[in-house]
């Protein structure tokens, strides 16, 4: 997510073999630096119930025991780094710049490179595991990778079905016509795939110019979703309440109360980009933002209520630990409390 994150803070499937490992240059390790904590960290989650991961730029990878003192783990290669997932409190990855895809088998001690291949010039955005087994990396320009086997091997696939039906029009002709053109278009007709979200059996993809999708069967196959927005999408989360909530650019927040059929904008303080949405065991949802933007609805996406942080630095992504809302930041770990958060 890092170069989309930059430039929003102003800073039936075809299978193409991924050559894994494949490299134009060899990848160095990242630099252990003692203010790490203090660098820009895109994401953050939970992992079980007895630490927290977070990852940012440069390989940046760091845990806490407590989400108060984070430690930096050693990573093998300095492309920044978008997204975390752990599917238990042993096996974890990590994805990035240049393709990257990370493993760790032992809770985050350790990292190994599964994929790097940076002269493919893009990004992965997201990830996301239903089990050790069986994941899915997505990113810039419909980037799609699959694994089967834990990421021993990543497989790259083209779905025709997420494509604008002028788009699978234009393939369907050129695959007759001109293969050589079918080929090229192939890696450009999709959009950038910005954030992947599983609720129960149906997995969620939003991404660039209101690009909206769901599966039913872990994204074998798709059903691409009518867009409510021509803007980008960033987040998508389901409330306690069942409502799903996206947000994307320029404070722009949508609520859906049947399955994503029909959305409705929702009214909120702030015109910032708005990068994630999370919501937390009580019920309340959290909206995270650019320019310190940290928004709450405590009726299930109703209505939004601020309480932006005062620096004014872009918040990427949070959890909340107890009674704190620990915020991933353009500057690092940032911890509030959230019994005090009452400005509006």
């Amino acid at each position: 997510m890092m170069s989309k994150i930059l430039s929003r803070l102003g800073l039936c499937c075809v299978l193409m073999p991924a050559a894994v490992m494949a490299q134009t240059s060899s990848p160095q390790a990242a630099y252990q630096l003692p203010r790490a904590v203090h660098s820009v960290l895109t994401d953050i989650v939970p992992v079980g119930t007895k630490f927290w991961m977070a990852a940012g730029e440069r390989g940046h990878i760091l845990q806490s025991l407590d989400g108060q003192v984070w430690q930096q783990m050693p990573v093998p290669l300095q492309s920044n780094l978008n997204s975390i997932y752990f599917t238990d409190e042993t096996h974890g990855w990590a994805v990035g710049h240049d393709a990257s895809i990370l493993y760790s088998g032992d809770g985050g001690a350790s990292w190994q490179i599964q994929q790097y291949l940076p002269e493919l010039d893009k990004p992965l955005f997201d990830i996301y595991f239903k089990d050790p087994q069986h994941g899915i990396a997505v990113g810039a320009y419909g980037m799609f990778y699959r694994t089967s086997d834990a990421g021993k091997t990543w497989v790259n696939e083209f779905h025709l079905e997420l494509a604008s039906e002028d788009d699978q029009q234009l393939l369907a002709e050129l695959k007759e016509t001109d293969p050589e053109g079918f080929a090229a278009e192939m890696s450009s007709v999709l959009p950038h795939f910005n954030r992947l979200y599983a609720d129960g059996t149906t997995l969620y993809l939003v991404g660039e110019a209101g690009f909206f999708a769901k599966s039913q069967d872990f994204g074998l196959t798709w059903q691409r979703q009518a867009e409510f927005y021509n803007g980008s999408l960033f987040g998508i989360t389901r409330t306690k309440a069942l409502s799903l909530i996206a947000v994307g650019l320029r404070g722009h927040v949508f609520r859906s109360t049947d399955q994503g059929l029909s959305w409705q904008q929702i009214t909120v303080p702030s015109p910032s980009t708005l990068n994630s949405v999370i919501n937390d065991e009580q019920g309340r949802v959290y909206l995270l933002g650019n320019a310190g933007t940290l928004l709450f609805s405590d009726d299930d996406g109703q209505t939004f209520a601020a309480m932006n942080q005062q620096d004014g630095k872009a918040i990427l992504n949070a959890v909340v630990i107890a009674d704190q809302l620990v915020l991933a930041t353009e500057t690092g770990i940032k911890t509030i409390q959230l019994k005090e958060s009452k400005a509006l």
